[in-house]
């Protein structure tokens, strides 16, 4: 599925950022609760909720899914320096790195290295052959590095709404 565009023009009001925060913490929550805790109706919030979905504030609704409930036990931030800086190296990697399904995040960064991901592999030996696919086999990078997690410290999807 292809990402939405950003909802830069959206205007959120104090009821919008409020059922925000409540969706954040758990997305399944019953309009009707949502409705009692925002001062609208179950039809507002419904609205509501359809506009900002509507507008790209709300992205996705997705299950966080354990990890280890599922044997994806190695977690991997990986820096990436490519070759060069050229729009049509980048926008190679980037598309590379979108449709992988191991990269759980991939950002095109400054200060040193091109790119910063996450990788979750099921086990080392999966983890390694991704890293020779995607890196060491690659012409467009020049070099790469693996930090192994080895505790998953905090892993939140939630954002501060002000």
């Amino acid at each position: 599925m292809a990402p939405k565009p950003p909802a830069t023009e959206f205007a959120l009001d104090r009821q919008d950022r409020e059922i925000l925060r409540i969706l954040q913490r758990d997305n399944k929550t019953p309009q009707r609760v949502i409705a009692e805790e925002v001062h609208l109706s179950a039809a507002a919030v419904q609205r509501r909720i359809a506009a900002m979905e509507a507008a790209g504030v709300i992205m996705k609704n997705v299950a966080i899914v354990d990890p280890e409930a599922v044997s994806a036990t190695i977690t991997s931030i990986v820096e990436v320096q490519l070759v060069d800086e050229r729009a049509s190296t980048v926008d190679r990697a980037k598309a590379l790195f979108r449709d992988t399904p191991e990269v759980q995040q991939c950002f095109y960064v400054t200060g040193g290295v091109s790119c910063v991901l996450i990788i979750v592999a099921p086990n080392m030996r999966s983890y390694e052959g991704l890293t020779r696919r995607l890196f060491a086999q690659n012409e467009a990078v020049k070099s790469f590095r693996s930090l192994v997690a080895l505790d998953r410290v905090k892993t939140d999807t939630s954002i501060v709404i002000p």
